[in-house]
C-alpha cells in the first residue's frame, strides 16, 4: 500500500480515460478506436456511455491524433510506433490528472455498463482500496477500474523495471475487485473482425 488511502470521492472528482492506443495487431494493425461500428466510430459509442460517468475526459492514443480530436480535445499519450501497452495509457493518464481518482476504459468496448464509475467507487466504499477493479465469471476485467492518482510514481516506477502487466501492478496495491458478472456481456471487447460482426448483430 503507498502512502495514506484518500476518502472516496464524489463523481465530480474522477477524471476517465479511455485507452485507444493499442496496436491493433488482431485486426491487421488497424486502429481499433476508428473501427465502425453501425456507421460510428467505436470510441464515439464508448464516449457516448463514459463520458456523462466522469466530470473531465482524456483519451490516451498514439496515432491518428488529428482524427481523435474530433471526439475529444484533450489528447495524452505518444506518437511513438512501439505502444508500451495500456500501463503506458495510464501512467500517461495519471501525469496529466488533477482529480484524485482516474477511471480507464479501453476504446474497443461499446457496451460498457453506463454506471460503472459509480459502481466502482462504492466498491471502494466498502474496502480501504487504491483500486477498484471489474470482475465477472470471466476472471478480473484490468482495464475497467477507478486508480487514486497519488499512484503514479509506482506505476512510473513499475514500468521503467520493465513491467507490462496491468494486474501485476494492481497487485502490488490494495485492490477492490467489484462484482459485475450481472452485466458479463457490457464487456465485450472487438478484438476481431468477427468480434466487430458479432457486435453488429446485437
Amino acid at each position: 500500500m503507498t502512502g495514506s488511502l484518500p476518502q472516496a470521492p464524489k463523481p465530480a472528482a474522477v477524471t476517465g480515460c479511455i485507452l485507444a492506443g493499442g496496436l491493433g495487431r488482431r485486426l491487421g494493425n488497424r486502429d481499433k478506436g476508428l473501427l465502425e461500428l453501425h456507421g460510428r466510430a467505436l470510441v464515439a459509442h464508448v464516449i457516448e456511455r463514459f463520458a456523462p460517468q466522469v466530470d473531465n475526459l482524456l483519451l490516451s492514443v498514439n496515432r491518428n491524433q488529428a482524427r481523435y480530436h474530433a471526439y475529444c480535445s484533450q489528447l495524452v499519450g505518444d506518437d511513438t510506433a512501439d505502444s508500451g501497452g495500456p500501463l503506458a495509457g495510464i501512467a500517461a493518464a495519471l501525469a496529466h490528472t488533477t482529480t484524485p481518482w482516474l477511471a480507464v476504459v479501453p476504446c474497443d468496448s461499446p457496451f460498457l455498463p453506463r454506471r460503472l464509475v459509480a459502481t466502482l467507487m462504492q466498491g471502494l466504499a466498502h474496502a480501504p482500496a487504491e483500486i477498484a477493479v471489474a470482475r465477472t465469471a470471466d476472471g478480473l476485467q484490468p482495464l475497467f477500474a477507478v486508480i487514486a492518482t497519488h499512484l503514479a510514481p509506482s506505476l512510473v516506477a513499475y514500468i521503467a523495471q520493465g513491467g507490462r502487466k496491468v494486474a501485476a501492478w494492481y497487485g502490488q496495491h490494495a485492490v477492490a475487485e467489484v462484482d459485475y458478472d450481472h452485466e458479463r456481456r457490457s464487456f465485450m471487447n472487438i478484438n476481431t473482425l468477427a468480434d466487430l460482426t458479432i457486435a453488429a448483430q446485437r
